[in-house]
């Protein structure tokens, strides 16, 4: 629902259609109930489970995807991409795109660091972190989440993006952050990008910026993640009222 309140707020929306439910009477008369799929340029989901029938519609229907939940490989076959590049290749005949984990940590996380590699020089390192629910940890990687998070403990987790790492967290408040180390002609310049707000405002923010950016044709056909098209990823953000904090370290 937040999300699709931030959608609302774009100048271009026309409608805003919901799946297997009406609207609520009196809300915005844009927001209608979502009888035929492919009146629409795009199918937006935050399911974390039971994604296979919402596929298989927007394909029969020939509109792209922005899913909140990341599209992996299954394990036990049990979903449409138990071969992802079936899925993918898919995609590419028909011309749409799946926009895969248009969240705080694939979304957010990996477009802050990719739109920090584009500053030049050598780049040395990429480090990105995220918060997830959970009890704080004593012992770990020290990862400067802006306030009002601070700096956390955070564990390992696999990421195409770099180095990663989750911080459990507990309470209402979510962050992610990117840091970027790159050699240039005037030394070493660390850059720390980073954003923190309450977790329901953030993630909404997250999956809405991949909507638009992709129902504006910014991704290829495909599954794609958000990183792809970092900066009109983050510039769908910024607009849906993302703040973001930034420190440099320069060393000589």
């Amino acid at each position: 629902m937040r999300a699709g309140q931030i959608l609302l707020a774009e100048p271009d929306m026309e409608k805003l259609g919901l799946v297997g439910r009406p609207p609520r009477s009196g809300r915005d008369p844009r927001v209608v109930r979502a009888d035929d799929l492919a009146d629409y340029d795009l199918l937006v989901t935050d399911a974390v489970d039971d994604l296979g029938d919402l596929v298989d519609r927007a394909l029969d229907a020939g509109i792209s995807l922005c899913t909140w939940t990341e599209v992996a490989e299954s394990e036990d076959g049990s979903t449409p991409w138990e071969h992802l590049a079936d899925l993918d290749d898919d995609l590419r005949d028909l011309g749409l795109s799946l926009l895969s984990g248009s969240n705080l940590a694939s979304g957010v996380a990996p477009c802050l660091a990719a739109h920090e590699t584009i500053h030049g020089g050598e780049v040395l390192d990429v480090t990105i972190a995220w918060t997830e629910p959970g009890s704080g940890l004593r012992r770990g990687e020290a990862i400067p989440f802006p306030e009002p998070v601070g700096a956390r403990w955070a564990r390992p987790r696999r990421s195409a993006a770099g180095h990663a790492y989750v911080a459990p967290l507990p309470g209402p408040w979510a962050a992610a952050m990117a840091r970027v180390t790159a050699a240039t002609d005037d030394g070493v310049i660390t850059r720390i990008v980073g954003v923190a707000d309450l977790a329901g405002h953030l993630e909404a923010i997250a999956l809405a910026a991949g909507a638009v950016a992709a129902a504006r044709g910014a991704y290829p056909s495909g599954v794609v993640t958000a990183d792809e098209a970092a900066g009109s990823y983050l510039a769908a953000a910024l607009a849906a009222g993302l703040d973001i904090a930034a420190y440099v370290l320069h060393e000589a």
